[in-house]
């Protein structure tokens, strides 16, 4: 009875719990005040704003009052000085990580020591370690990589008395790092496979959607729907780039069909600080009659991560208007007093919540006339907004296991190369590195042939000694052997 009664006690609380749950479920509901529909807000009137929120969030609005915005140059992405990445004629940055670049810029080429090595927590870590010298000090110049990042430092030698070893120095940049062997790559190649490695997140080819947003289009299918193009939309497609045939292309086609023309017949394309650039221009790919989705357009600009709205009238654009899981952030232009010689362009941006904020930055008021400042501007801001929208929860996931794997295969490769280049690993790897099979290889040639001179009959502990000094003159006259051959 007592037991039935407890249980009938703890149920009776579980119950008033859950109804204590729902009850403040309910009141979050009524408190919570969903942002207006976008038909509420046309309903009303103008003017309206460039970019309107969707009813339940999720994306957040550049503020170009809000001068303490953060850019990703707040973050691990900058542009590195001397990087090849120098700003523009207008000043305008492109936004990248600098570590990846480090070994290039600081190793490669030069003289340094690799290491790798392998731990229960944190799997495979490859280090590269540098000597420097500057202004009289001594340094040492570190990148570390393991799964989940890549660190760079330079740490000053002053005031110690001897170097610290491969696993302290490890320990500076991780606190992880404790009680770890490390081995030294011994590949001539090594450096190759780490540079390509570490840049495997760069990327020089780029793609964004350009969409053409008329006068009170307010849903998918108005967009994807327009098949002419305006003087306005012209102008401002002549300012990202080029008119290219696609048929016979050769530079970076982004996706569309150069052989067939199943994609339209031209595009538009640019090559901005060595960056290849295709633009999926709406109204330039495939319309299909009797689709209201247009998923022959959808399936380009809805695959972009990046898209341009271009508004030649004042009509908002809300983000989620377009259904996508690979659209990320986007930038709406609209034109004023177009195809004159006073024409400006209005610009705000929008993205998804988890995409960091990226720059250049907004002016205020952030309007620009038509020239070559704003296009270094757009196109500098579509690339960054790229780069921004890769460290998001679904970009940053698929990264993150591609670059586990990417560490897992570099560290076998110099764990495979290494034994290799010493005669430890396999015949292939031995011909591989175009050596006679390593040093112990290499002197077990020698040697095995002098042994069967000796024989193989071992002496009686009487006669011991001179089969040791003939012993001795054998292992000599092998390693004489071996260092002919190198």
């Amino acid at each position: 009875i007592t037991v039935a009664r407890e249980t009938g006690d703890g149920a009776g609380q579980e119950a008033e719990a859950s109804a204590e749950f729902f009850d403040m479920l309910e009141r979050m509901q009524d408190d919570y005040i969903p942002y207006p529909r976008i038909e509420e807000i046309v309903e009303k009137g103008g003017p309206y704003s460039l970019v309107i929120l969707p009813q339940f969030g999720g994306y957040w609005i550049e503020d170009a009052e809000n001068v303490g915005t953060p850019t990703s140059s707040d973050s691990s992405y900058y542009e590195e000085e001397d990087g090849g990445l120098s700003p523009g004629t207008f000043g305008y940055k492109l936004e990248c990580n600098g570590t990846v670049r480090a070994y290039r810029k600081h190793f490669l080429g030069k003289e340094h020591l690799n290491f790798y090595c392998t731990t229960n927590s944190l799997g495979n870590l490859i280090l590269s370690l540098k000597y420097e010298e500057a202004e009289g000090q001594e340094y040492l110049r570190i990148i570390l990589r393991s799964r989940t990042k890549t660190l760079h430092d330079r740490i000053s030698l002053a005031g110690l008395s001897k170097l610290p070893s491969v696993p302290q120095i490890a320990k500076l940049l991780c606190d992880d790092v404790t009680g770890l062997k490390f081995y030294p790559v011994l590949y001539p190649r090594a450096s190759q496979l780490i540079v390509t490695y570490d840049e495997h997140e760069v990327n020089n080819t780029f793609k964004f959607g350009v969409i053409y947003q008329k006068f009170g289009q307010i849903s998918e299918e108005d967009l994807f729907g327009n098949n002419e193009e305006s003087p306005a939309f012209t102008e401002f497609l002549n300012l990202l780039g080029d008119k290219i045939e696609l048929l016979d292309f050769k530079g970076f086609r982004g996706g569309l069909d150069v052989a067939h023309g199943q994609t339209g017949t031209d595009s538009v394309y640019t090559v901005f600080r060595e960056k290849e650039i295709m633009f999926h221009v709406s109204t330039k790919l495939p319309y299909t009659e009797g689709d209201p989705q247009q998923l022959q357009r959808k399936r380009h600009i809805g695959n972009d991560i990046v898209a341009a709205i271009f508004q030649e009238e004042n009509t908002p654009f809300v983000p989620d208007m377009i259904a996508s899981n690979f659209l990320h952030a986007y930038i709406v232009v609209q034109v004023e007093n177009a195809c004159t010689d006073h024409t400006t362009y209005k610009v705000s941006v929008t993205a998804r919540e988890d995409v960091p904020s990226f720059g250049p930055p907004l002016p205020n008021p952030a309007v620009f006339k038509k020239g070559p400042e704003f296009r270094e501007f757009l196109l500098t801001k579509l690339i960054n907004a790229e780069n921004a929208c890769y460290k998001s929860d679904k970009f940053a996931r698929l990264e993150g296991r591609t670059r586990a794997a990417l560490l897992d295969n570099l560290h076998d490769e110099l764990h495979r190369q290494t034994q290799a280049m010493l005669g430890l690993g396999s015949d292939d790897d031995k011909m591989e590195n175009g050596s006679h099979g390593g040093l112990l290889e290499s002197f077990k040639a020698a040697v095995t042939p002098l042994l069967r001179r000796v024989g193989t009959a071992l002496p009686d502990l009487g006669t011991w000694a001179p089969w040791m000094a003939l012993l001795a003159c054998v292992l000599a006259a092998g390693l004489y052997h071996v260092l002919t051959l190198m």
